[in-house]
């Protein structure tokens, strides 16, 4: 790995499809001239392909550099990319691998990590991407040590983030790192962001629906624990209450959800606290009582375990404060 310089060449990848945001994200925390700082970064916009550039929205795009110029960054940023199946040009991997191997920091934001895979730049590398997208790169490049957790991940000179937004956080990572906190906090201020965000893109991942199969008592004694949620459910009570034997409701629990009935009931509760503590009016001490975590220091330790952040540090990313 090559010394960063004091005013690095950023170089963000330009393509037809180009996802607008991600691209606004390279230029406006890579690109945009900080006359309040000695140093800073030197920016280039790089065609990826010939023809016409077209983004999402109606844009079009004219980037001045190729390719040839990759070998002179010092940070490469691929900021999304067409489709996790969309086949990514093997000019593009080629250069990628290049650069890399000449010491250049390659970073990718959302689904812009399918072309660092296609380039090898993933392989035996943990990596992370926007929820959606986590099971497609795990299937399509098992090499790759996928987490579905995490805003962005660095592994060697390979940095990677999950949904658009978390492209932000990288950028402010990787500014921390080239120029210290303070330069960092600065930017974060000027675009109105907390120069570090808690958690990860799990609080953020939709609650699935039950798939409970037709003909079993799973599926109604399901309803019947959440509409009761503030009761005491061991395992005996829900068996008793489906109907059947402790072994076969585990049995059952395991084959329709993946989960243990009390791994299910835990599920259930964090995401029932969750929908609530998108409520203001809605105390923490009551949204503890309601979704029966039986104490304040077990709804704190079991959401931030599932959620990545405590609950009142939810509620506050959510703009709602108590």
């Amino acid at each position: 790995m090559k010394t960063t310089p004091k005013n690095p060449l950023v170089c963000a990848i330009a393509y037809d499809g180009l996802c607008t945001f991600e691209f606004g994200i390279a230029v406006e925390l890579f690109g945009l001239p900080r006359p309040e700082f000695s140093n800073w970064y030197r920016f280039a916009a790089v065609a990826a392909e010939p023809g016409p550039i077209r983004a999402i929205g109606g844009l079009s795009v004219v980037a001045e550099n190729t390719l040839a110029l990759l070998p002179q960054a010092d940070l490469i940023i691929v900021p999304g990319w067409r489709s996790a199946e969309t086949p990514v040009p093997a000019a593009l991997t080629e250069a990628l691998a290049a650069a890399h191997a000449n010491g250049a920091r390659i970073a990718s934001i959302c689904s812009g990590v399918f072309a660092l895979a296609a380039a090898g730049l993933l392989d035996g590398r943990r990596a992370t991407t926007h929820w959606r997208y986590t099971d497609a790169l795990s299937a399509q490049y098992p090499e790759v040590s996928v987490d579905p957790d995490v805003l962005y991940l660095k592994d060697g000179g390979v940095y990677t983030s999950a949904g658009s937004a978390a492209g932000l956080d990288l950028g402010l990572h990787i500014i921390r790192q080239d120029y210290g906190a303070q330069v960092a906090a600065s930017v974060a201020r000027r675009l109105v962001l907390p120069a570090q965000r808690d958690g990860g893109q799990r609080q953020f991942v939709p609650r699935p629906e039950p798939q409970a199969r037709a003909g079993t008592n799973l599926a109604a004694l399901q309803d019947r624990v959440r509409a009761h949620l503030d009761e005491a459910w061991p395992i005996t009570r829900m068996a008793q209450d489906a109907a059947t034997s402790p072994r076969t409701l585990a049995r059952r629990f395991e084959e329709e959800t993946g989960l243990t009935p009390l791994a299910w009931l835990k599920s259930e509760r964090i995401a029932r606290a969750a929908e609530l503590l998108e409520d203001p009016d809605v105390p923490l001490a009551d949204v503890c009582d309601i979704c029966g975590f039986g104490s304040a220091e077990s709804f704190r330790r079991d959401f931030r375990k599932a959620m990545g952040v405590p609950p009142i540090r939810y509620r506050e990313r959510l703009g709602a404060f108590t």
